[in-house]
């Protein structure tokens, strides 16, 4: 029997079909300043809007979910260095409620499984408001993500509370977030966070570590010095995309150590601010769309899911 959840969400995809996507085209053109071609599909964005439409790889779904795509990682990587690059999980739970914050540390991050920010840092030495948290969190597992963007790989995600290590250096820092952007099981270009908690830039480089000027949100991000991890790192990145024709791949360089973030498959939800625009067709240029990639025969897709 089909969810109430996801009869909204095929209501919604029905009418957007029959309609020729207006509101997806609509939100598109004022948000990139292009219109949405989804029949011929050439830019990055909107082959990320494509792939929201029409691409049901049954492996999305599972590496969305901030908590089971952990299983994955043990599968794609192996025991070993999985649990050299992933977070500490201290708690989960379906229901705030039952949480034990007197069993907690000082600091860690509370974050949801099914939804894009969805956390609550806790710090060392600041106050906890459990009311006020267990307040937000009962909202968010309520709130489903994804229902009207086509964002299809959430719909089936089961809502639940993950807590995890709170990753900060000694002034209280989150550390720069790697984003590699992987074609077809090759890294092309890595797109770094910093001041996440602040006012958020972004600096992008290719694979060498030049930096490409290109602006996000209107601006240039500034000189971050390369990781002395980068190989190691676009390697992991690499490993973990290989089912998928494009995801990106979060990674943290921290304290000598890599630690995985999250597996995106829609970023931006296919309205990435960037420019020049030639930059979006060149990265529409890396990614050759193909229905149903993964049912091909021998398809890795095919042998993990069988497997997990």
């Amino acid at each position: 029997m089909l969810s109430s959840k996801k009869i909204e969400w095929l209501t919604h995809c029905t009418k957007e079909h029959l309609n020729g996507f207006k509101k997806e085209k609509r939100i598109f053109l004022k948000r990139l300043h292009y219109p949405l071609d989804l029949r011929h599909p050439k830019t990055f964005n909107e082959k990320i809007i494509w792939k929201k439409v029409y691409d049901r790889n049954p492996l999305l779904p599972i590496t969305a979910d901030k908590y089971r795509v952990r299983e994955y990682i043990r599968h794609v990587l192996g025991k070993k260095q999985a649990a050299n690059i992933l977070i500490p999980l201290y708690a989960t739970s379906t229901n705030p409620d039952t949480i034990d914050f007197r069993a907690l540390p000082e600091s860690y991050i509370i974050k949801t499984n099914h939804a894009s920010q969805t956390n609550i840092f806790v710090q060392k030495n600041g106050s906890v408001d459990v009311t006020d948290i267990k307040d937000r969190l009962k909202k968010w597992l309520k709130k489903p993500y994804g229902l009207f963007n086509h964002e299809w790989s959430y719909i089936d995600i089961k809502p639940m509370i993950i807590i995890e290590k709170l990753l900060t250096d000694n002034a209280n820092k989150l550390p720069i977030d790697f984003k590699f952007f992987i074609f077809h099981g090759k890294c092309h270009y890595i797109f770094v966070y910093t001041n996440r908690k602040e006012k958020i830039s972004c600096s992008i480089f290719d694979t060498a570590w030049q930096k490409q000027s290109i602006t996000w949100k209107n601006s240039v991000g500034p000189k971050v010095e390369k990781p002395d991890n980068l190989a190691e790192m676009i390697e992991i990145a690499e490993t973990l995309s290989s089912p998928f024709d494009f995801v990106r791949v979060d990674l943290y360089s921290f304290e000598d150590s890599i630690y995985f973030s999250e597996l995106t498959h829609y970023p931006a939800s296919g309205h990435m601010e960037m420019q020049p625009r030639e930059f979006d067709i060149s990265l529409g240029k890396l990614w050759k769309l193909e229905r149903n990639y993964w049912k091909k025969k021998n398809h890795l897709t095919r042998q993990i899911i069988k497997e997990l």
